[in-house]
């Protein structure tokens, strides 16, 4: 598909799956060298970066855990710029490295909020991995050190992120093209 319409908005391909597998390959291969011979703990932020997780997760050496946390900052098209934390973190992260996988990243507050969260937790390490970064958005200081891809300020749907809801299971990404 080409376009996709969801609640009255249209959406138009802008990444396709051929290109997400390579940037996850990419991300994969930079976190498998920097982390050889480490042990890492994933905390994926739901829900959105549930599917990008899976196919990075797949592909990282040695034997890594995961566990998942669930956030919320968004109303519809826009960040409502409150954190609200949905799912608490279950493990015990002290001493451990760390790799927070977001989906997307833009203006930077509600990933300001799980750094300054985890912090308390005293890691090793704490880093960060991303699929998509907005840095016309970004408003933090913060270093993001696994970024998938720099994309624009348009809102995008397909690949785990979603519309109210809808247009995660698609395998590309759309970018809309109608905002009223």
């Amino acid at each position: 598909m080409e376009k996709i319409n969801i609640k009255g908005k249209t959406f138009e391909k802008y990444i396709e799956s051929k290109e997400i597998d390579l940037i996850i390959k990419s991300l994969s291969q930079k976190i498998n060298s920097d982390y050889l011979g480490k042990e890492i703990c994933f905390i994926v932020i739901l829900n959105g970066a549930f599917l990008f997780a899976s196919d990075l997760f797949k592909q990282i050496e040695g034997l890594p855990t995961i566990t998942f946390i669930k956030i919320s900052s968004y109303d519809g098209l826009s960040s409502t710029g409150k954190t609200k934390e949905l799912i608490g973190l279950n493990t015990d992260i002290k001493g451990k490295d760390i790799i927070i996988v977001e989906d997307i990243v833009d203006t930077g507050n509600t990933m300001d909020d799980i750094v300054n969260m985890l912090k308390k937790q005293e890691p090793s390490s704490l880093e960060i991995c991303t699929l998509m970064f907005k840095p016309q958005s970004f408003k933090k200081d913060f270093n993001i050190k696994y970024i998938g891809k720099k994309i624009s300020d348009e809102f995008i749907i397909g690949y785990g992120f979603d519309f109210d809801e809808y247009g995660r299971n698609l395998k590309d990404i759309y970018q809309i093209k109608n905002k009223i």
